[in-house]
């Protein structure tokens, strides 16, 4: 049979040469052999090892086990069996054994990775056996119809949770859970899909393969029907999954699927799908107001490019073609007449809203021409077809203009007022109004429809007939804008017209839709300032707007907006130079004027009273409204009317309390760029004197620094540039995670730059910025960068005249100095005035630069460099600090009395000077 131990070696020497077959052949042969039990235990730890190698890992496991048999510390072969264990998927029992080893060889590094990968393993092995049963768990709970309620409602949350880590959303659908959502979906119980949607939108987040799993599964016929539910919440929920799904679809996954990437590269069609079904919910009577809204929002959101760089705007072009007679169909609709499909108040402005974008994102004559065209084939002249117009006229006022200058449309809109049918009338007013925007419009309405306004108002017995002929007045008084020479109609008319809209205003018992067109009036007619003096002195009008504003009906914040800017005078004026007004004059032009009561102190009376009347959280309210009602225009509006707000420090306070900080945030992010600069410069001028903490509470103070940064450029003016710095000021002064958002938003360079300014207000706001960032860590590393002039800059602003530029300059140099005490040195080397400049600072009246100086003075002679502390007390340095130092304990002056006898303290212990005597100081340090 042969020797066992020589088998052993003869096997060993097939394993060394990697002929595993034949070393395990020799290594059965001596087990059959062998009697002794200690080599019998070797010999299948040797063939425990050549069984790993040929992945037997359940023949390695029993041969290493037999080894530990004979000597339970055999490490080699606990080692092995850990190994054939773990491949094996027998984690627990590998995880004891490599313990094991790592116990009998506690500094082994294989054993110590092993072990410590091996409970990483463990433990998410568990967290996944305790997921599958928490996501089995809510499951059973929710379709379990006798549980308590509280109980289904944890559930739901807890879901709904889980679903927005993506490890939890992998557990959810490996566990059938797409399926189980569906069936909570057919329960038909409002919070049972609400919880099912927003658990698909958490699935579906930035996760490609998934959604377009979801979107199979799920089907985008039923996502349509969910949306299409009479229930606000459902419908707004199913717009979010819409917007991941698109979201993922479109690029905003980045992730890497490796082998599942052919599975998920194209989503083109499935895109395609949604457009269209998206599109087909526009007219289909099938759908709610609700869900018809947040199908005009996704198509407004997704359609048109959101940075014209982009070159394809394919996605606009097919809506167009297969969309834009929709959208105009529901832009027509007459809700008082039957049959018309399900609206909510701010349907047809969303739909305006959304054909404004698209039109705005054509690239050529020809585009515009065939989006007009279809305009021009889809009116009929019908009552629907000036309806139509109305929404045209507020989105793409250029194609709603050419239309009513068709031959025909006027002359309808002129015979639908004389109409006996009081919807047509209706119709035919507010199709009046809309195209009354421009002032040639105007004057010809003038002309030919003012009498029939004044017909209509005085004979009509309707309310909403009566308001809206009203408005029509209103703004065709108006259309000289604030130019107090171009009055339209006769002195006090315009009052009056106010008066009665105030009136409609105040009245709870007309319905929303209709008072909103009071708001309509005076927004065209506080362009008088009589008539915007007279209204903010009317507090209980004041407070019936705002309550208005914050109601369900969105379609008002336009008009709540252009009043708030009228009554503020914040919109944009043009320059009056008296050279070309006398010119103007002499050669018998126009020369506009400004109303008595449009002055400063007139203003700044009516802001208060605004603000009196809770004007602030009103316009927060309003900037939380729906994406696609507060168009940019709205928010450059709202942005404008803030920034007049917090004109006067004192009430700046007052805008914080009532939320202004929070509101301040989207506008300065969002919007036109002359909307973000005001909106940004209101947010400087808050966080520059409030507290950050309570203006902007929470996180919302890290977003505040991005819209101050956009302030320091050189295109901004002196004032924005001045109001930025003091805000970031403040900002930094107030946590280092700050400090370090100010840097990464890239401000440093900016900064930089202000403090080279000859302005001294913006120098001396860049220098108290820089001396509270200076404890940044890379600001210092600035500085102590070779070939630049910025200590320079700081050591030469310290000899400036401005106490508070010293102040600042000197303190960010002490903060510095202290910090790196190589820029002690570095300091001597940057300019010879360098020991002048200290001297005046230490032997400043102001006990504040002064104590700035001295503390210089203790870094340099505690910087290690033993020869800048010789040149320092070998100068006039000393006797300035002995002077002070000498000085009788001042409660006024105490901080640099008591910084100069440390100097001489460090001065003593370095050896440089001999130790004060009594009489040589009463008050020496002890």
């Amino acid at each position: 049979m042969g020797d066992p131990v020589q088998l052993k070696d003869e096997g060993n020497k097939h394993f060394q040469a990697g002929d595993i077959d034949l070393a395990i052949e020799c290594y059965t042969k001596a087990i059959k052999v062998c009697k002794d039990k200690k080599v019998l235990a070797v010999i299948h730890r040797n063939r425990s090892a050549c069984y790993l190698k040929k992945e037997n890992y359940a023949n390695a496991a029993s041969d290493a086990s037999k080894a530990i048999d004979v000597d339970a510390a055999d490490i080699k072969a606990l080692y092995r069996r850990c190994q054939a264990l773990e491949k094996l998927g027998k984690l627990d029992m590998a995880f004891k054994d490599v313990q094991r080893c790592a116990t009998l060889e506690p500094k082994n590094k294989t054993f110590l990775e092993t072990l410590r990968r091996l409970g990483a393993e463990i433990q998410a092995k568990v967290n996944i056996t305790q997921t599958d049963s928490r996501v089995q768990n809510m499951f059973d709970i929710l379709l379990d119809e006798e549980m308590e309620k509280d109980k289904r409602e944890k559930a739901a949350n807890n879901l709904i949770v889980l679903s927005r880590e993506d490890a939890g959303a992998e557990r959810i659908f490996q566990n059938n859970g797409v399926a189980l959502l569906l069936n909570m979906i057919e329960t038909g119980k409002p919070e049972m899909i609400l919880a099912a949607v927003r658990t698909l939108s958490g699935m579906c987040t930035g996760h490609k393969a998934r959604a377009m799993a979801i979107i199979h599964m799920v089907g985008i016929d039923k996502m349509c029907s969910i949306m299409a539910v009479d229930n606000e919440e459902i419908a707004l929920a199913t717009c979010n999954l819409f917007q991941c799904i698109n979201d993922s679809l479109t690029g905003g996954d980045t992730r890497e699927y490796g082998k599942e990437e052919a599975l998920v590269m194209d989503a083109a069609k499935d895109l395609k799908t949604i457009l269209l079904s998206l599109l087909e919910m526009l007219t289909s009577k099938k759908v709610s107001g609700h869900g018809r809204d947040q199908a005009l929002n996704l198509l407004s959101k997704n359609v048109p490019r959101r940075d014209k760089k982009e070159k394809n705007h394919s996605r606009t072009l097919f809506t167009i073609d297969h969309g834009l007679k929709k959208i105009l169909k529901v832009c027509g609709q007459v809700t008082e007449l039957p049959d018309q499909l399900p609206l909510t108040e701010n349907t047809q402005l969303i739909a305006s809203v959304l054909l404004n974008k698209l039109y705005d994102d054509l690239t050529c004559d020809p585009e515009r021409t065939n989006f007009k065209d279809i305009c021009n084939e889809y009116i009929k002249y019908t009552i629907h077809a000036i309806n139509t117009i109305s929404g045209l006229l507020q989105g793409p006022f250029d194609v709603g203009n050419a239309l009513v200058g068709q031959q025909g449309i006027m002359e309808m809109m002129v015979a639908l007022c004389g109409s006996e049918r009081e919807v047509d009338q209706m119709i035919a007013v507010e199709a009046l109004i809309h195209a009354s925007s421009k002032m040639s419009r105007a004057s010809f309405i003038i002309t030919n429809g003012v009498s029939l306004l004044k017909d209509i108002y005085k004979k009509t017995k309707n309310e909403r007939i009566k308001i809206r002929s009203l408005v029509g007045l209103c703004k065709l008084g108006s259309a000289g804008g604030d130019d107090y020479s171009l009055r339209q109609f006769a002195e006090g008319s315009t009052e009056k017209l106010a008066k009665q809209c105030r009136k409609w205003l105040c009245n709870p018992q007309i319905d929303t839709k209709t008072r909103k067109w009071a708001i309509e009036g005076l927004a065209y007619l506080t362009n008088d300032a009589d008539v915007k003096d007279d209204f903010v002195e009317d507090e209980p009008a004041l407070k019936a707007m705002f309550e208005l504003a914050k109601s369900k009906d969105k379609t008002i914040l336009y008009a709540v907006a252009c009043t708030l800017v009228n009554c503020t005078n914040c919109y944009e004026k043009k320059d009056i130079i008296p050279e070309l007004v006398q010119l103007a004059k002499f050669s018998k032009q126009h020369v506009p004027e400004q109303h008595p009561k449009d002055k400063k102190d007139f203003i700044e009376k009516r802001v208060k009273r605004l603000l009196k009347a809770g004007v602030t959280s009103a316009l927060a309210v309003m900037v939380k409204a729906d994406n696609a009602i507060l168009t940019e225009q709205t928010k450059e509006l709202l942005a404008r009317v803030f920034l007049a707000l917090s004109e006067n420090p004192r009430d700046r306070g007052t805008i914080v309390a009532q939320g202004g900080g929070k509101a301040l945030i989207p506008l300065a992010l969002e919007g036109t760029d002359a909307g973000k600069v005001k909106a940004s410069h209101a947010l400087a001028k808050i966080a520059a004197i409030s507290n950050p903490e309570i203006a902007f509470p929470g996180e919302r103070v890290y977003e505040v620094v991005r819209p101050l940064v956009s302030l320091l450029h050189t295109d901004r003016d002196g004032m924005q540039n001045f109001e930025a710095l003091k805000g970031l000021t403040n900002l930094a002064g107030y946590s280092e995670k700050l400090r370090v958002k100010i840097l990464k938003e890239k401000a440093l360079p900016e900064i930089e730059n202000h403090m080279f300014e000859e302005h001294d207000q913006i120098r001396r706001a860049a220098t108290e910025c820089m001396c509270n960032l200076v404890t940044c860590k890379e600001v210092q590393d600035r500085y102590l960068e070779d070939g630049n002039d910025k200590l320079k800059l700081l050591v030469l602003l310290c000899g400036e005249d401005d106490d508070e530029l010293q102040i600042a300059a000197a303190g960010a140099l002490a903060m510095i100095t202290a910090a790196q005490k190589k820029l002690c040195s570095k300091m001597t080397q940057v300019t010879t005035q360098w020991l002048e400049i200290l001297q005046r600072l230490c032997l400043h009246t102001n006990p504040n630069v002064q104590h700035r100086g001295l503390v210089i003075v203790y870094n340099m002679l505690d910087s290690d460099d033993s020869e800048l502390a010789k040149k320092l007390i070998e100068s006039e340095m000393l006797e300035i600090l002995s002077v002070i130092g000498k000085a009788a304990d001042n409660p006024k002056r105490q901080e640099p009395i008591d910084t100069a006898r440390t100097c001489l303290v460090k001065a003593m212990d370095l050896g440089l000077i001999k130790p004060f005597t009594t009489t040589d100081c009463a008050s020496s340090p002890t």
